[in-house]
């Protein structure tokens, strides 16, 4: 998919399909492919799916926060004339999709998120090893997953090199330090935003009990499980994944 990615001064993104946007948060160690199943689902679908890169390792350092990122998709909304567009996010992206929905909340029509950080500290940190042998990275990449066989090689690698450049680890730590900061249990009573929540019920970086809480600090949200899964419900249940949220854009006309 690599080649098929938009480059345009600042932003460097892969978009597929017409009609209402979608634009896809990526996580921390994630990237464009952990969202396969939903960029081929949602195309025929009458939506554009958009996966833009975000700057996580490019951003000066003194300027790596949750809300940079956040004033980024904001600038890209721009920069694709959007009015509107609905937000889809894991773990940091999930995040990164509420604050950006808290400090621009007339651009967002819904927001969907799936083992989003914001609540629970130990969402970040405890996950992203600051070293350790090939072994350890591949033993923590499994745990994201309820199937320890979702984290390929291709995954560990990518996770193991990360964590050996210097340059992403710092980065990686500052970003996982104001992904901390930015608790966002005082904004969700105030976010009226229509929110689709998917969690996978087993998982262990972002428990269950912190879903409860989105759902129940967010005004309208609606809370979907799914089960034998982990932290990335998009990747390991794709299909249950998609039906979900299709049926709950369907049913609120997005």
């Amino acid at each position: 998919m690599a080649q098929d990615l938009i480059k345009d001064g600042k932003f460097e993104y892969y978009t597929a399909g017409e009609g209402t946007p979608i634009i896809i948060l990526h996580g921390l160690m994630g990237g464009l492919s952990n969202f396969q199943g939903v960029i081929d689902f949602f195309p025929p679908k009458g939506y554009q799916v958009v996966v833009p890169t975000l700057p996580l390792y490019t951003t000066s350092l003194i300027k790596t926060s949750v809300g940079t990122f956040a004033k980024h998709i904001n600038e890209f909304i721009d920069y694709m004339g959007w009015d509107q567009v609905i937000l889809l996010g894991n773990s940091l992206g999930g995040h990164i999709g509420l604050v950006t929905t808290k400090l621009f909340p007339e651009r967002i029509k819904a927001l969907v998120i799936t083992g989003s950080s914001g609540l629970y500290e130990s969402a970040m940190g405890e996950s992203y090893p600051k070293k350790g042998d090939y072994d350890y990275i591949k033993k923590k990449s499994e745990d994201v997953f309820y199937d320890p066989a979702v984290a390929t090689k291709e995954i560990v690698d990518e996770v193991f090199a990360t964590v050996n450049d210097r340059n992403k680890l710092i980065k990686t730590l500052a970003i996982a330090k104001s992904a901390i900061r930015h608790n966002m249990a005082k904004d969700l009573p105030n976010m009226e935003t229509p929110t689709c929540i998917i969690w996978g019920r087993q998982d262990s970086v972002t428990p269950p009990e912190v879903a409860d809480e989105f759902h129940k600090k967010l005004p309208d949200s609606e809370l979907f499980w799914i089960d034998k899964c982990g932290h990335a419900a998009m990747m390991e249940h794709p299909d249950e994944f998609n039906e979900i949220l299709y049926a709950w854009l369907q049913k609120r006309e997005f």
